[in-house]
């Protein structure tokens, strides 16, 4: 029984010694990520953690525990935020933190062999613009370019399954609005002030709304997506507590998936889970 125990120490000690913190993917400094290995001897799927804080904060400091007691890997990414964008130039803002998602993404890929990874079953997963940024890798059509001189690029950013919490499927503020008369987030991904300022120049900036909304990338070849949502029951035309994060938008989402056949899951206050509850479960199921 001693015996026993040593191994299990030793094991999860040559495990955290595995963890690798602060991995640079590009040359900012907030475009660094964290790899948690899962112990295995054949390739692992993947888990692309993408924190929330609407694309001006938060950290990707996470708990992949769950994931890896299934054989399943974790990557932990930051990214860049809107402010950082405007230092640079980008525009439009959210283009730095979606942008640098999908870099991420290919890098964990370049990495499959040396971290022993099985770049066909990556699924990704966040809460509030972490869950948008996923979601919009999860419908974007691959970024993959071929023709680069960079071999990361060369690396799919397609995923396998998405997961995420309270998320933002639309920055378009007409669309919005007719969800939900109160909705007022979003502004800041396009460089502007305040919503009213971004529903008056939507015409304007409509080429960037169609490039970085999420649901106008859907398309019937779209991978397994999972949505979870907390608040009040989701009744579209209502004005929720916290549009922000309603189950509206997931309401909505899940319609238009399910009328072109994409599987979804789409648990919120009023309709229970009826097989995952959480994130996790739904993610371990589908890449395992």
């Amino acid at each position: 029984m001693f015996g026993f125990f040593v191994l299990v120490s030793v094991q999860a000690q040559c495990e955290e010694l595995r963890v690798q913190m602060n991995v640079p993917y590009g040359k900012h400094a907030r475009q660094v990520l964290d790899f948690y290995p899962a112990v295995s001897e054949s390739p692992t799927p993947v888990v692309l953690y993408i924190h929330g804080g609407g694309w001006r904060g938060g950290d990707k400091k996470t708990n992949p525990h769950a994931y890896l007691k299934q054989g399943i890997s974790v990557v932990a990414i930051n990214y860049r935020y809107v402010q950082h964008a405007k230092e640079d130039g980008t525009m439009p803002p959210v283009k730095a933190p979606l942008s640098d998602a999908a870099r991420a993404l290919q890098f964990v890929r370049s990495k499959a062999f040396e971290w022993n990874l099985d770049k066909t079953r990556v699924g990704a997963t966040g809460g509030s613009a972490g869950a948008c940024s996923s979601l919009w890798l999860a419908f974007h059509s691959d970024m993959a370019d071929p023709l680069s001189e960079d071999p990361v690029a060369h690396e799919s950013t397609r995923l396998q399954c998405a997961a995420v919490v309270g998320a933002q499927v639309s920055l378009d503020p007409k669309q919005l609005r007719e969800w939900m008369p109160n909705y007022r987030y979003g502004a800041h991904a396009f460089g502007l002030s305040d919503f009213q300022s971004l529903y008056e120049e939507r015409d304007n900036v409509l080429t960037w709304i169609k490039e970085y909304s999420p649901i106008e990338h859907v398309s019937k070849d779209d991978p397994a997506i999972a949505l979870f949502y907390g608040g009040e029951v989701p009744l579209v035309g209502s004005s929720p507590k916290d549009p922000t994060h309603s189950g509206i938008m997931g309401v909505k989402l899940e319609e238009l998936l399910k009328k072109i056949g994409v599987e979804v899951v789409l648990v919120t206050p009023g309709k229970p889970a009826q097989r995952y509850r959480n994130a996790s479960e739904f993610l371990i199921d589908k890449l395992r």
